[in-house]
């Protein structure tokens, strides 16, 4: 058994040492450059450990900076450099948000669409739905169904804006690349905007992109079992990009087919092929990724993003969007995934971590950008969900290997606790988006 028991993490806080946490950073590296061998991984951790035994001195607990040093000495004496430079620039990339998040007031964010952002506070001053509060007043009023109304309309006008600018490119366009973060909508949109574009003579054919996940067992995974499948190296991303090319080209390809129920994937399921006047129609997290479609010229995709543009103001602020996308997929977990609520809260900072490195930096290289975000929709949430985020917060407040989970359980539950609760979703059109997540 290693001497070492205990870590300083950099809150402070003095947390068992469990050197797994170190053998998956290696191996989410190495997967990070295109490596899968866990075995090897695990040998790496084996020197990182040896070392911090041999330089530390009696009583010590190693600070996080202390080994992930010793990582990275491993990593490069070992011949592992281009491991090595993945993990120090993934380690000083999270330094940076740090420091980022401590001076964001004196630097706003180039991962806001600021532009969109301002259409949408418009729009949420001008319906008297830009605070919790004016929201709740006109919920006392019996305004619910006529926000729901309102809500849908704007959403629904976005999507046609879209449509419109792809008719406009059709001649030139060989796909539409439907992409955004965790729960923003993407399936809902996406049938709607085929049957828009259908409306126009437009053909698609549909690409799921899922079929090209590596088996599950090459997924990095953490000390609690759980798998870090949001990551766009979760995709081989050299068999799509290559593809999407020759589909672009007017070739026959064999797409694989991956089974969920036994994380493993089938290679040369499905012939297809694009007719002249075909589309490819493409909904996944990934879509603005560069390395997805390296191979195909700007001029035959089209780019969609989208996100839950909320400007809604509560007592602690503006509510955030990755809360609405967190509650969102615990609802849409429980029903079509088998994954409860609190499994959900534990994942989030995997779906966190990699959509604030492989996907919202690139919303600016969408053509158009679509709010999907219902102003009505926290009213759902208070009513479903409200007294399992109160049961969250005291269960992970003393926990320091939930730090995440408690800090989004007691922001979630605070914002939620001010909303008038609406059990009644009749209002909510069967089409409407949030049925992706609630039903119905």
């Amino acid at each position: 058994m290693s001497p070492i028991t205990h870590v300083t993490k950099r809150s402070g806080a003095i947390v068992p040492f469990n050197p797994d946490r170190i053998m998956n950073a290696i191996y989410r590296a190495a997967v990070a450059v295109g490596g899968r061998d866990r075995d090897r991984a695990r040998w790496l951790t084996e020197q990182v450990v040896a070392i911090l035994e041999e330089n530390m001195p009696p009583g010590h607990i190693p600070h996080i900076e202390e080994i992930q040093d010793a990582v990275e000495k491993v990593l490069i004496e070992n011949g592992h450099a281009t491991v090595a430079k993945a993990y120090i620039l993934y380690r000083d990339e999270q330094n940076r948000r740090r420091r980022a998040a401590a001076d964001k007031a004196a630097h706003p964010s180039d991962n806001i669409p600021w532009a969109k952002i301002w259409g949408s506070l418009d729009w949420a001053v001008s319906h008297h739905v830009h605070t919790i509060a004016a929201f709740n007043e006109r919920v006392n009023r019996g305004e619910f169904p006529q926000i729901v109304h309102e809500s849908e309309s704007a959403y629904e006008e976005d999507v046609t804006t879209a449509a419109n600018f792809i008719i406009q490119r059709r001649d030139a366009l060989k796909m539409v690349l439907v992409s955004g973060p965790s729960s923003s909508g993407k399936t809902t949109t996406t049938n709607k905007l085929a049957q828009r574009l259908a409306r126009e003579g437009l053909k698609f054919v549909t690409l799921n992109v899922d079929n090209y996940f590596f088996d599950l067992e090459m997924h990095p995974k953490d000390e609690f079992g759980d798998y870090d499948f949001e990551t766009p190296q979760a995709l081989d991303l050299e068999l799509i990009n290559e593809h999407l090319r020759r589909l672009s080209a007017g070739e026959r390809v064999v797409i694989p087919f991956y089974d969920f129920k036994t994380g493993k994937r089938h290679l040369n399921r499905t012939p297809m092929q694009l007719a002249a006047n075909e589309i490819l129609l493409i909904d996944s997290l990934h879509g603005l990724y560069p390395p997805m479609t390296a191979g195909v010229a700007d001029e035959m995709k089209f780019k969609l993003y989208l996100e839950p543009l909320l400007q809604m103001k509560g007592p602690a602020g503006y509510v955030r969007w990755t809360d609405l996308r967190l509650i969102r997929r615990m609802l849409r977990d429980s029903v079509h995934r088998a994954y409860n609520p609190q499994q959900t809260l534990e994942h989030w900072h995997y779906v966190r971590a990699s959509e604030m490195r492989h996907i919202i930096p690139y919303h600016g290289t969408a053509d158009f950008i679509i709010n999907s975000a219902m102003p009505y929709e926290l009213a759902l949430y208070r009513a479903r969900l409200y007294e399992q985020f109160v049961e969250w917060e005291a269960l992970y407040q003393d926990d320091p290997l939930r730090e995440d989970a408690y800090k989004r359980a007691a922001r979630v539950r605070a914002m939620l606790q001010v909303v008038i609760p609406m059990a009644d979703e009749t209002a909510v059109p069967p089409d409407s988006v949030l049925r992706e997540f609630i039903g119905g």
